[in-house]
């Protein structure tokens, strides 16, 4: 079956180069009406330019597709306010939201300043918060919305010099957790990309024969995937190269200690049995976790409990 975007309004940011103009591109070019956002920023965040986001606007619109240029700071309310509203007030809708853009300003923890630190988690998590509050009404309304959050092997994984980028990639997995409950109600699909792409974030880090198999082009098909009519909800994909794979975070059965037991020496001398993957869950919702530990302990002290 293909999939396809006729009717539907976007909005995808950073969608001046690298994955956000090919995630623009190509919703475009299978019929969603899309708004290209870019501040225009260099990589660190300074400065603006318009012309980036104009570009791609230009490209959609010579292919025969609709799109506007907007350039807000993601992490600017009002500015991401006035972009939501000229989509409404265009095309009366929005329906898919990919949040992509982002900066870097990599350093050791130990060198890097709080402000830096801040103005990172302000882009990549604020950022995505503000454009998803402020879309989240809409969709609200309409019954419908697709939306995918932009994490990294960095924030799921960790990578050397990247504290404050790691911190805000690996938030994204906690949002798109609780959105994903939230937004089941009225049909908003909440998802997260996990991509290794080349682009001016990692031209300089991989060697020319890896740049040219990761393009942004070979990631792009798993978001549309994500963003479709028939979309999961609460994926991590992660892509690459044309590779794409499901992240997961399970929990091991672990271990429960009582009374004299309940020590710090009986946790060490268990750990390998707290620690075992054998029979690991996969938990959905928070209080998952907590009826497991309250259900162990009960049991562990023969007790019985009784759930509303």
């Amino acid at each position: 079956m293909s999939i396809r975007f006729d009717n539907r309004v976007a909005i995808v940011t950073g969608a001046g180069a690298g994955l956000g103009r090919s995630h623009a591109l190509q919703l475009a070019a299978r019929g969603a009406k899309v708004v290209v956002n870019d501040l225009g920023a260099s990589l660190d965040g300074s400065g603006a330019d318009d012309s980036a986001a104009s570009k791609v606007v230009e490209e959609i619109k010579a292919a025969g597709g609709e799109a506007m240029a907007h350039g807000a700071d993601v992490s600017n309310e009002e500015q991401v306010a006035d972009m939501v509203a000229r989509a409404m007030d265009a095309w009366g809708r929005v329906d898919i939201l990919i949040n992509n853009a982002g900066i870097l300003r990599d350093k050791t923890f130990a060198k890097m300043t709080l402000d830096d630190f801040r103005k990172v988690v302000d882009v990549h998590l604020m950022g995505t918060a503000t454009v998803t509050h402020k879309v989240w009404p809409h969709m609200r309304e309409a019954g419908y919305g697709r939306i995918v959050l932009t994490a990294s092997s960095s924030g799921l994984y960790g990578n050397f010099g990247q504290s404050n980028y790691g911190a805000a990639k690996a938030a994204m997995m906690g949002l798109m957790n609780v959105l994903h409950l939230e937004g089941a109600r009225d049909n908003i699909r909440v998802n997260t990309l996990a991509p290794t792409a080349a682009t001016r974030m990692t031209e300089k880090l991989m060697p020319p024969e890896a740049l040219e198999l990761l393009q942004p082009e070979t990631i792009t098909p798993g978001v549309l995937y994500l963003v479709s009519e028939d979309a999961p909800s609460r994926v991590i994909m992660g892509a690459g190269a044309g590779s794409f794979a499901v992240t997961k975070v399970y929990e091991t059965l672990g271990a429960t200690f009582a009374g004299d037991d309940l020590t710090p020496e009986m946790v060490a001398a268990n750990f390998d049995k707290i620690s075992d993957t054998t029979g690991q869950q996969e938990l959905t919702q928070a209080f998952e976790q907590t009826r497991k530990y309250a259900k162990n302990g009960a049991d562990a002290r023969g007790m019985k409990l009784n759930w509303d």
